[in-house]
Formats: structure tokens, C-alpha cells, sequence
């Protein structure tokens, strides 16, 4: 990944313009410190910080066509890239490639399909493509919300697109998120959907429609397998975000037969994995015992609470939130990819988007129906560009270090979301725990990915299992930062998305301090939440109102509640 900045149809096109352009795209530095690139074209301007994963040599953007009237400034990966050049070549025989580097075909792409280039691309994407023939732009994000993007109308009619809402902020009149799985083109001055999967006009039909698909465990592993496989693409030092959970463990397992038995193995070499946690956390513990059973170079960091707190400004700077469960995650994630970048690893792989895709948070315990099961992880899907993806990219981009998300694969994504809901439902007390369907694809005595213990442990939201003390710790500080008067007088000082706990409200007043603009603020989303859920499923326990907390100890379900008595593991009650 990288950072890309565009200013496009402005009335200043002056030399300070551009240096201005140039200071602007510097606060989002980080996400690119290898190389810093700028075109303009009159009145256009495209900046790029790239992170060099593929071709660090000669990729350098912004990148052209071969007679260089389309500009393309990138951030994402293309995994067909190679297909596509192919393609380009069956309809452009000796065409020429100014590189080697996979974002190059979008603007060839671009030349021959025109607005039907995001739909061809297989990867996680944000860009612009600039005609200087027409002086039109093209601009796209992929079909969940990987890659962050920003859009934003300055007052003098421009329009301005960014990686994060830092380079936007003190420009434009109004910006918002970049809606994922569309296309923005300066023809129609529209928003267009590309993405168009299934599971999504099922959703929106009326009356809804439930998929039906039967169950194929086989076809599961393979397609998670793929999908793996095509996100080892580098040629930089890689590694794996290993929590110890199921979700990051079955990645690592993965990842790591692909290093020690692909054909590629001694050009890679021993896997790299990297856990971090408090003294004595959850993951800590679990992810030794993957890393060991797995045989990865593994590295275990460790934080205390304090440092997470001293950090929480800089995490809320670089992650352009003030939403509870985001910044519970992204610190102990931020505090990591800076130890990970230091030891000179660029891509890692992770885990996020199954407990979306196959109901993982612990609140589907509550589930009512296979139906509203459903529903939810449709919701839930299409908001993760809002939570987890915005984490899991700004947490690493903040170090230079690039996040690939496999659970999140287009092709994976639609096989499990075509599967009858009702093979994904819970049931604790029969051995059905949360993503059995997953667990038991993956259940290979023969040959085994992970440790059984590890294969049927209990879900464990990240903020939760770095170590409980964390969110405890979090509470506490918040407590004594603001008063009793402060939060009864919250909505005053907070009209809109109202905090609802002194946590909430330390985070707002940190938020606001880094992006007072209303604008920014309107980039969060709100609502009541119960370990991770939509507002909606919110309302699916009465016992709920009033006691909303997003981390998943907050329903009873979970083997360490709030207030439970110790528990039997789930893993030693999963039915094998």
C-alpha cells in the first residue's frame, strides 16, 4: 500500500499550488517513506508516497500509459496483474510496460475498457486515473474498503481524493469516505456501484433473499488456500500477524506450508510471525504455541498499559477515529507494526473478516433466526471499510507496513456467503461454536493445520485478548480524565454521536483536537453496539439496553463475561 493525494480540476495551477500539494501529501508520508512522486497537468495534480512491495527498483508512481496521456496514481495491490497484462497484449500487441510493477495495467486497462477497470482488477485498490486528451478523471475503490480513500470539494469547485482525511481536512469545504465497491467518474460527477456480488442484491431485494447454497468443506479450504496463496506476492520481507486466535492461526498455517513446500520456498524462507500482548495475555500464550507448532521465526512483543495510554493520540492521529473498539484494537496493533517495521518486514498478512463473513463475535450467540443471522453478517460485510479494515490498514500504514486481509478475497468472500445461513448458527451447548463451518473445514487429523486446542479456542476480540487488563486499564484512565459533570452534560458539548461512557468522550475530545472539522467527525459512524454488533442486532436481547460495551466479554456467552465464574473452555466442549 501506499498514499495517494489528487487535486483535480482546481483554479490555482501556480507553483505554490504545488508545493502546497507537496506539504499536504508529506502528513501522510508514513504510509509511503520509500519514494515521493508528483505530476501535474495544468490544473491537476496527482502526488504518490509509495511503499515498495512489488518491483522496488523501477515502480515508482505516478505511472502512465505507453504514450503517457493517462496518469495513474495507486494504493493497493493487483494479484492478476500478470493475466492482465496478457490481456492488454491480445488487444495491443507490443504494447510496451514502462514497468514491472503490478499497478501499471490500470492505465493501460483504463485506455481499452475505459470505466470497466475496477471490476477487472483482483486485489485491494484505491485510485485516479487521469485523461489528459479529455481532462476527465477516473476514480475507484476495491469491493470491501481494504484500502482507505477519502473524497472531498473544496470551495473553488475542485475535487480532492486522499488515503486519509489528514490531507483533506484544512482544504476542502466538505469530504466523506469514498464508498467501496465504486467508481467516481468527473463525466457524470457521479458515484457508480461496480461491485455487485450476490450475497449484496439479495440483501437489498424486497423482499430479502436468503441464500440456500449446501455446505462443501472442501471448497471452503481450498478457496481460504487460494486466496492465501495469492497474497504472498512480494518481493520484500513478508511475515504474519499471529494472535493465537483461529482467524490469524489458520493464515499463518497456511502461509507457512506455502513457504517451507511451494516452489518458492528458499526465496522466502522461514516464515516471520509476530504477536503482542500484555505480560501473561490470551494471545501471547496461544500464539507461542501456533508459532511452535508451526515452526515460524516468531516474535512475541509485550506493552503495558501505559504505554498504550501515553500512545492513544498518536493511534487516534493515525487512524482518524474516535470509536471505542477501534482504538482498543489499533493500539496494541499500532505499537506492533512500528516493532515489525523495525526489524525490516514490509506486508503482513491477517486475519480480519471472518468473524464478519461467518458470525464470529460472540453477540451471534443471540442470534434470533438463521435469516437475521444472515442479515447481520451482510451488515456487518459492508461495514468493515468503517471498523476493522480502517484498522487493520492505518494501524501498519503508520510504520510502513502493508496489511493483506485473505479472509477478505472476492472469490472466498462470495463461495461462504452463498452458504444456507443456518449451517453458520451457534449452538454452545452442542459443540457448535462460533465459525464451526470454518473450524471444521480445516479439521484435518491426518495432516493438521493447528493445535486442536487452537483450531476449536473460544473468539477473542483482539482488544480483548492483548490481555483483559487493557480494556480495564483504558476505563479506569477514562475515569479519572473526565468528570461526572462532563458526561452529564455530554450531549451539549457533543450533539451528534453523543458518547455514551467516559471512554467514548476521553476519545472524542482527542479526536476533536486532531480534526475539529464537523466534516470529520461525520466519517464515524455511531449507535449502540454489543461486543462489535451493528445497532441492530443490538436489539436482539433485551437484557442489552442500557449495557452496551463492544468488547466480547460483555455478553454472557463468553467463557470470561463480565462477572462470570470461571467456565469450561469452549475448545474442550467443541464437537470434533
Amino acid at each position: 500500500m501506499c498514499g495517494i493525494l489528487a487535486v483535480l480540476n482546481s483554479t490555482d495551477d501556480s507553483a505554490a499550488m504545488r508545493s502546497r500539494v507537496i506539504a499536504l501529501s508529506r502528513r501522510q508520508q508514513h504510509r509511503g517513506p520509500d519514494w515521493s512522486g508528483i505530476h501535474q497537468f495544468h490544473n491537476n495534480f496527482l502526488a504518490h508516497e509509495r511503499l515498495a512491495i512489488i518491483d522496488p527498483a523501477s515502480g515508482d508512481q505516478p505511472l502512465f500509459n505507453e504514450d503517457k496521456s493517462l496518469v495513474v496514481s495507486v494504493n493497493g495491490e493487483i494479484y492478476n496483474y500478470k493475466a492482465l497484462m496478457a490481456t492488454i497484449l491480445e488487444q495491443r500487441p507490443g504494447r510496451k510496460f514502462a514497468t514491472q510493477s503490478d499497478c501499471e495495467v490500470i492505465s493501460h486497462l483504463y485506455e481499452i475498457y475505459g470505466e470497466k477497470v475496477a471490476s477487472m482488477l483482483d486485489g485491494f485498490f484505491a485510485f485516479v486515473v487521469l485523461d489528459k486528451n479529455t481532462n476527465t478523471f477516473y476514480a475507484a475503490r476495491d469491493a470491501i474498503g481494504v484500502t482507505c480513500l477519502y473524497i472531498g470539494w473544496g470551495k473553488d469547485g475542485s475535487v480532492w481524493l486522499s488515503s486519509e482525511m489528514k490531507c483533506l481536512k484544512d482544504e476542502c469545504a466538505r469530504f466523506q469516505q469514498f464508498p467501496p465497491g465504486h467508481y467516481y467518474s468527473s463525466k457524470t460527477n457521479e458515484f457508480v456501484r461496480w461491485y455487485n456480488p450476490q450475497y449484496l442484491t439479495d440483501f437489498n431485494a424486497k423482499p430479502e433473499v436468503f441464500p440456500t447454497g449446501e455446505l462443501d468443506l472442501s471448497v471452503i479450504r481450498t478457496a481460504f488456500e487460494k486466496a492465501v496463496t495469492k497474497r504472498l506476492m512480494s518481493d520484500v520481507p513478508f511475515g504474519v500477524l499471529l494472535s493465537g486466535g483461529l482467524d490469524s492461526s489458520l493464515v499463518a498455517s497456511i502461509a507457512s506450508r506455502i513457504c517451507n513446500e511451494g516452489p518458492d520456498k528458499q526465496m522466502w524462507g522461514r516464515l516471520h510471525s509476530f504477536c503482542i500482548g500484555l505480560e501473561g495475555s490470551p494471545d501471547l500464550a496461544a500464539a507461542r504455541k501456533v508459532a511452535d507448532f508451526l515452526k515460524t521465526d516468531h516474535h512475541d512483543f509485550t506493552f503495558t498499559v501505559q504505554e498504550g495510554i501515553d500512545a492513544i493520540s498518536n493511534v487516534i492521529n493515525h487512524i482518524e477515529s474516535f470509536d471505542v473498539t477501534t482504538i482498543r484494537a489499533s493500539t496494541p496493533m499500532f505499537l506492533m507494526s512500528r516493532k515489525i517495521k523495525a526489524l525490516g518486514v514490509k506486508m503482513v498478512l491477517s486475519g480480519e473478516g471472518a468473524d464478519e463473513i461467518f458470525g464470529g463475535y460472540m453477540y451471534f450467540h443471540k442470534a434470533p433466526s438463521k435469516e437475521e443471522f444472515h442479515s447481520e453478517t451482510v451488515r456487518k460485510i459492508m461495514d468493515l471499510h468503517k471498523y476493522d479494515c480502517a484498522r487493520a490498514n492505518k494501524s501498519t500504514m503508520a510504520w510502513g507496513v502493508e496489511a493483506r486481509v485473505p479472509f477478505l478475497d472476492k472469490e472466498f468472500l462470495e463461495i461462504a456467503m452463498a452458504i444456507n445461513p443456518k449451517e453458520k448458527l451457534i449452538d454452545k451447548a452442542g459443540g457448535r461454536i462460533e465459525k464451526y463451518i470454518m473450524r471444521k473445514a480445516f479439521d484435518t487429523p491426518d495432516r493438521p493445520y493447528l493445535p486442536n486446542e487452537v483450531l476449536w479456542r473460544q473468539k477473542e476480540q483482539f482488544s480483548d485478548g492483548v490481555g483483559y487488563s487493557w480494556i480495564d486499564g483504558l476505563k479506569e484512565h477514562a475515569d479519572k480524565m473526565v468528570s461526572d459533570q462532563e458526561m452529564t452534560h455530554a450531549g451539549n458539548r457533543f450533539p451528534d454521536n453523543t458518547p455514551r461512557t467516559k471512554e467514548a468522550f476521553w476519545y472524542r475530545t482527542i479526536f476533536e483536537a486532531h480534526f475539529p472539522q464537523r466534516a470529520a467527525m461525520e466519517t464515524i459512524p455511531g449507535g449502540p453496539s454489543v461486543a462489535c454488533s451493528t445497532p441492530t442486532a443490538a436489539l436482539w436481547d433485551a437484557a442489552w439496553a442500557g449495557k452496551e460495551d463492544p468488547s466480547g466479554r460483555s455478553v454472557a456467552a463468553h467463557d470470561s463475561a463480565y462477572g462470570a465464574v470461571e467456565a469450561e473452555p469452549a475448545a474442550k466442549k467443541a464437537k470434533n
